[in-house]
């Protein structure tokens, strides 16, 4: 068994689901998934991070009332099962939320990010740094209308990631919320909860943005369920937590590492983890 899930422990009654592939034991970052890339796209300082078109506006507002409310919210339902837990703290923090949040996450599942703005009621301004490579592949154009800016690869230069974070600034401005995977990639029904990377910490303290961690749980397939997914698919918890705000009166390092740290910790327990064989920071690459 994988060396991570060995040292693994969790609260009595948690569920384990059988590991997924063979997980990388060294670097928490590793990618696992390769798709096949079918198209070119230049990603660089001429790609439309900001895309204001009415073209745009509306496919966007077709994916989040369609694509996601009716046809995704039915299908994670009924095949995975999907729990919401914890909207009442979106109720009491409502005032402070209001003007954009940074909802954070576990990215264990090809529909994970779904779940999440399922969970929170995202609206179709909800943004989403991405791996850029992924838009040229099949599923480039959901990306898109879901949200998804493609985060520019080191060697398009400094002029793209300067458009890149211009376009951040603009949504900050709108009031818009973000969503971002502090994992980096995607560990298939990975139970442990990796290094978290400081891009959505670093973001939360720019923007003065308060944090929403979610954590995606699993439970056990079985009941009714059993009809729509073989045994060993687990069935999936999304859990909302209790936001972080940042202390934008102490140096950045410091308040980017402890919204880390702390996020880490929290979302830990929000998992039932009691034991993690991953610490919130990853620095031995």
């Amino acid at each position: 068994m994988n060396k991570q899930y060995q040292e693994l422990r969790v609260v009595e009654g948690e569920y384990i689901p059988q590991p997924a592939m063979d997980y990388p034991q060294e670097n928490p970052f590793a990618r696992t998934l390769f798709p096949k890339y079918i198209k070119p796209l230049a990603i660089d300082e001429h790609y439309p991070y900001v895309d204001d078109s009415w073209w745009y506006r509306m496919k966007t507002m077709f994916a989040y009332f369609f694509i996601l409310r009716i046809c995704l919210n039915l299908l994670l339902h009924v095949k995975m099962g999907l729990r919401i837990r914890g909207r009442e703290v979106l109720k009491r923090h409502k005032e402070h939320l209001k003007s954009g949040a940074i909802t954070i996450a576990n990215h264990m599942f090809r529909l994970d990010c779904p779940c999440v703005l399922l969970a929170v009621g995202a609206k179709h301004t909800t943004r989403i740094p991405m791996f850029a490579p992924n838009f040229r592949t099949k599923d480039s154009v959901f990306l898109q209308i879901v949200g998804g800016i493609p985060i520019p690869e080191p060697e398009t230069g400094l002029s793209a990631m300067k458009k890149f974070n211009e376009a951040f600034d603009e949504f900050h401005r709108r009031g818009w919320w973000f969503h971002i995977f502090p994992e980096a990639c995607r560990w298939d029904m990975y139970k442990p909860l990796r290094p978290f990377q400081k891009g959505a910490f670093t973001m939360s303290y720019k923007y003065a943005k308060p944090i929403v961690p979610c954590v995606i749980t699993y439970r056990e397939r079985k009941g009714i369920y059993r009809l729509f997914g073989p045994k060993e698919l687990p069935l999936l918890t999304v859990t909302i937590g209790e936001p972080l705000y940042p202390d934008t009166t102490q140096p950045r390092k410091t308040e980017v590492d402890r919204l880390r740290d702390t996020a880490h910790q929290q979302m830990l327990r929000m998992a039932g983890i009691t034991h993690n064989p991953w610490p919130a920071a990853w620095s031995n690459l």
